[in-house]
């Protein structure tokens, strides 16, 4: 595990954490599927740079830390699809009035300005390096989780799955949101934390702590990698 958290808890939150039993293991099932959240150029940006000079150009762009997060999504993909283990992935519904930008308009001063555009819509691909393949599922959502408002739940129900390796972006926002619906149904919950980023530093780190305290296990690309790799075949699972 990386507790990239260590450098913002107290010296309370320490103790706390130490009487309490949170951030306990729950381990994995049998039945994974990975879920990329909203890796698309709307959240990434078109080049790595900085987050702010991301931000300058697209709001939501996290730049640098969104493609680093690429990097290690790519291995855990490819070892998802060698396993034959279903990929999911989320982008964005189309912004094209008042109506569908919803909330988001009154939580950021350039978000009706440059949501409610094209380039909101033509933001909304996944990026190349992870571009989704045959056998993948890309579903549209409105709103942070992946799981409101989309047949996310109905496909995994189908698929007997058991457990979620989610990554994405971003960590504060519709990636927690989704960790929380996964667990609330029930789902063990894996979060690929070098798989995952946010625009913000501070917090990216408290919100993988909380997560990690509670409604996940916070794992490395590397670990996901060998749980996916380790397996049992299986001849129901998802053709590629």
């Amino acid at each position: 595990m990386i507790a990239i958290w260590d450098a913002v808890l107290t010296a309370s939150d320490r103790e706390v954490l130490a009487v309490t039993g949170h951030g306990a293991r729950q381990g994995f099932g049998e039945r994974p599927a990975v879920l990329v959240v909203d890796v698309t150029y709307n959240f990434t940006g078109d080049r790595r740079e900085s987050t702010v000079h991301a931000a300058r150009r697209s709001r939501n762009a996290c730049g640098t830390p969104a493609w680093t997060a690429v990097d290690a999504m790519r291995t855990v993909l490819s070892t998802a699809r060698a396993a034959r283990v279903p990929v999911f992935y989320t982008i964005g519904e189309p912004r094209t009035s008042a109506a569908d930008v919803g909330r988001w308009g009154g939580k950021s001063t350039r978000a009706a300005a440059e949501d409610a555009t094209g380039a909101w819509d033509r933001g909304n691909v996944v990026v190349e390096p992870i571009a989704p393949q045959a056998g993948d599922v890309v579903l549209r959502k409105a709103k942070p989780s992946a799981f409101f408002g989309t047949p996310l739940l109905s496909y995994l129900i189908e698929l007997g799955i058991d457990t979620l390796l989610v990554m994405g972006g971003v960590t504060s926002g519709c990636v927690r949101a989704t960790v929380v619906d996964a667990f609330s149904n029930n789902y063990r919950v894996g979060l690929v934390i070098d798989g995952t980023f946010d625009r913000y530093e501070a917090s990216h780190k408290v919100n993988v702590f909380d997560m990690h305290a509670k409604y996940a296990d916070v794992i490395s690309a590397e670990e996901a990698v060998a749980y996916l790799t380790g397996m049992p075949a299986r001849s129901d699972r998802v053709a590629r």
